[in-house]
């Protein structure tokens, strides 16, 4: 056994393996993107799924394939659609909505129609980072390494007591992952972090196939690393963020006090949220190539960005 080995020694990492990719290829959620080997519908699931809870994913997903099918629908689309498709659906930040619209023309002008199969290939399209694109490798070519998540650490400390440390987990998921089978097994310890292993424990009700192994089960203490929580949406920043999109959506440019109340029922020139408050929104906008300003003879007007 290597020396930087992580798990507990005693731990029959074959019967581990085994048991997990049996319970999950007996019943899993059954997920539409878990159905395909498609790169580029695979890319969309995982930037949708981004802070965003998986249920309210699917419709999404299928609307958003049903709009644009293929990396070349995407490309060939305006950004504002993309964009207004992406807020409408309260997706989270619209950023990546333009992201993933860049990096559909990088799939068409520099990688010819064809994805990168791997996870440092795929890191070189615009905002896809190390875990999107690992687990785009993993489940579209079963080329990826072992995924390393929230729920994953969630279930490794529990049950090996891996400690809370990143170098820790992805040493103890590698040592786990069998070779060459990532798309069943990333998916595998991520759906038992998300139905069995979940902050509050459901070991016995979801049938946990690691009970036998499992520290926490024994032990009966079920710590766990601090799980970051999603700020509530609404009145949230980003909520506002989506209103300001919905609006130039809308209308071809709007003078900040005709755009203000649509964001805000509240919004008054010169108040809390007011001219300075709006401008400040529509500058990380601008920032981000969404949206962008000009100042007339009358007043500033907001337009969103061609």
């Amino acid at each position: 056994m290597s020396e930087d080995a992580v798990l507990p020694p005693e731990v029959d990492r074959e019967a581990v393996r085994t048991a997990l990719v049996e319970w999950y290829e007996a019943d899993h959620r059954a997920f539409p993107w878990r159905e395909t080997d498609d790169p580029y519908e695979i890319l969309v699931s995982e930037v949708m799924s981004q802070q965003t809870q998986l249920d309210r994913v699917v419709d999404a997903w299928e609307a958003f394939l049903g709009r644009w099918p293929t990396a070349e629908s995407l490309a060939d689309a305006d950004r504002s659609e993309v964009v207004g498709f992406w807020s409408d659906q309260r997706l989270g930040y619209n950023n990546r909505a333009r992201y993933l619209h860049e990096a559909a023309g990088q799939i068409v002008d520099e990688f010819d129609g064809e994805f990168p199969r791997t996870p440092d290939g795929l890191q070189s399209l615009m905002g896809v980072g190390p875990y999107t694109a690992n687990a785009v490798a993993s489940f579209a070519f079963n080329a990826g390494d072992a995924v390393v998540d929230t729920n994953v650490k969630r279930v490794l400390h529990r049950a090996f007591s891996v400690p809370d440390d990143d170098a820790a987990f992805e040493r103890a998921a590698s040592e786990l992952m069998p070779a060459g089978d990532s798309r069943v097994w990333n998916n595998a310890i991520m759906e038992l972090g998300g139905v069995a292993c979940e902050q509050v424990p459901r070991c016995d009700e979801a049938g946990c196939p690691w009970r036998t192994w499992c520290d926490a089960y024994e032990t009966g203490d079920f710590t766990a690393p601090d799980v970051p929580t999603q700020p509530a949406f609404e009145g949230s920043r980003r909520q506002m963020r989506g209103r300001v999109i919905s609006a130039l959506k809308e209308y071809d440019e709007l003078a900040l006090d005709e755009l203000g109340p649509r964001v805000r029922v509240d919004y008054t020139p010169d108040g809390e949220y007011g001219r300075e408050w709006l401008r400040g929104l529509l500058s990380d906008l601008a920032d981000d190539g969404l949206v962008e300003l000009a100042d007339g003879d009358d007043a500033t007007v907001a337009r969103l960005r061609a």
